[in-house]
């Protein structure tokens, strides 16, 4: 296209040197100059209708580069970033949750507990009140009064009381004397199953051959704190003890207290202090009368 505008423009250029040359070969007067050779030039030079180059100038039309720059729609990476919707560590960790509570352990404080034992179901014959403990060096373990039952019978001159619990048992085996007027306890065991040192499960005790408890028919026996030594290096720690079998009061209450030889009153010291006292008061009146007898004998009679 460009060639052909470029040979038809050198066409008309050509022509129009022609008919200049014409013109001044054959000059008319000015005043009977045709007005037709004039109006030819205004027709003849076509640059204006054939410069195609603004038309032929498709730049601006092929230029798709803006419209083939899908690289915006492209771009989805902030739609493909799910790492905010994948992290699922706060609700995977179940940490907190799995934590379980610790166990309850009991309690090792010393519990006084009541026990009884009834007579053909009908008449208390023996009565306990006692905080137990079992002990080996530096392990325990706590008889707790809630979780433990009274088994038992009594009959005309024996008792037994049994204490059972879930980790074994304690009995006591009562025994009325009338001869000497006293009940006491002549044999004593125990047996529990219970981590109370290390490498230690299963502990057994028992003493047949004891007089423990005494007291008077009729009377309780009371101690505030007693140690029993049962062999093995096992203890039967007995707290706050008050207990009574048979000759229980009618309003079944226990009856005068027979204290142990630990609770009972040490009347040795009050001895001692009234027997200073009295010496040293004998020794001041001795003085004062030799005193006053020197002054009398140092008079003379007139």
């Amino acid at each position: 296209m460009k060639t052909t505008a470029v040979f038809v423009f050198v066409a008309l250029c050509a022509l129009s040197a022609l008919s200049l040359a014409t013109e001044e070969r054959a000059k008319p007067p000015a005043t009977v100059s045709p007005p037709g050779e004039f109006t030819e030039n205004p027709t003849v030079p076509t640059k204006p209708t054939t410069t195609t180059k603004p038309t032929t100038t498709t730049k601006p039309t092929t230029t798709t580069k803006p419209t083939t720059t899908t690289k915006p729609t492209t771009t989805t990476k902030p739609t493909t970033t799910t790492k905010p919707t994948t992290t699922t560590k706060p609700t995977t960790t179940t940490k907190p949750t799995t934590t379980t509570p610790p166990q309850p352990t009991p309690t090792t404080n010393l519990t006084i507990g009541n026990y009884t034992l009834m007579k053909d179901q009908k008449v208390i014959c023996l009565m306990a009140q006692m905080a137990l403990q079992i002990r080996q060096g530096n392990g325990t373990f706590t008889v707790q009064p809630k979780m433990t039952k009274t088994e038992g019978s009594c009959k005309d001159t024996t008792a037994n009381l049994t204490l059972v619990f879930k980790e074994g048992f304690i009995t006591f085996m009562f025994n009325k004397s009338t001869g000497d007027n006293t009940v006491y306890v002549d044999a004593l065991s125990f047996s529990i199953s219970y981590p109370i040192s290390k490498g230690v499960n299963d502990l057994h005790a028992a003493n047949t051959s004891m007089h423990l408890f005494a007291a008077k028919i009729g009377h309780s026996y009371s101690c505030k704190n007693e140690s029993l030594y049962m062999g093995k290096e096992l203890y039967l720690d007995i707290t706050h003890a008050r207990m009574q079998a048979f000759n229980l009061t009618k309003s079944n209450e226990f009856g005068l207290p027979d204290n142990c030889p630990a609770d009972q009153p040490d009347y040795r010291v009050a001895i001692a202090v009234g027997v200073t006292l009295l010496v040293l008061i004998i020794i001041v009146v001795l003085a004062y009368l030799l005193g006053r007898r020197k002054r009398t004998d140092g008079y003379q009679s007139l």
